[in-house]
């Protein structure tokens, strides 16, 4: 067992990563949105029914007269703003996934962290060689091929660059 290699190499081996990416993001929103709608239906534009909204109404329905009108009128203002300069130094574990035919090795890592109310998601993907592989079973990011890293974020201040779900609907109702 003293000369045994404790490295990674097999589906389901976990090994750890050491991740350290510098990233830095400035941005700004802002959006404002003015709607005003109408719509007046005639009774004479009514697919040719008229007459027989007549017969069924005789006393409540003007012929050449408004059968129903709608009108709407919203504003939407919204501001945001993201200022952040981040430097990621992680280390976290990873799992084997699946030995390539030629002998690399397929990994999938995940991370969540939560901070003040927003989310912090990781996750990487990739493939290495085995021989990349220290001897304390570990890696670098950038020994990594075919990398992908998802970094993203969640929270109130995503929230707040979104219309109020009411809103949506009300657009999704009258799209026009």
């Amino acid at each position: 067992m003293f000369f045994k290699d404790i490295r990674a190499k097999e589906v389901g081996d976990i090994l750890t990563v050491k991740l350290t990416i510098s990233d830095s993001a400035k941005l700004e929103n802002k959006t404002e949105r003015d709607r005003d709608d109408g719509e007046t239906q005639n009774l004479n534009t009514i697919l040719g029914l008229q007459a027989e909204f007549a017969k069924k109404l005789p006393q409540g329905i003007n012929p050449g007269g408004e059968l129903f009108r709608f009108s709407t009128d919203h504003q939407t203002s919204e501001d945001g703003e993201i200022d952040r300069k981040e430097t990621i130094t992680l280390t976290f574990a990873a799992v084997i996934t699946q030995v390539l035919p030629n002998g690399a090795l397929a990994i999938m890592g995940r991370q969540e962290i939560r901070v003040n109310a927003e989310l912090r998601e990781l996750m990487v993907t990739g493939v290495v060689r085995p021989q990349d592989i220290a001897t304390d079973n570990t890696i670098t990011h950038d020994r990594i091929a075919e990398m992908r890293v998802a970094y993203d974020g969640r929270g109130m201040l995503s929230e707040l660059q979104q219309p109020r779900w009411g809103t949506q609907v009300w657009d999704i109702v009258f799209p026009f």
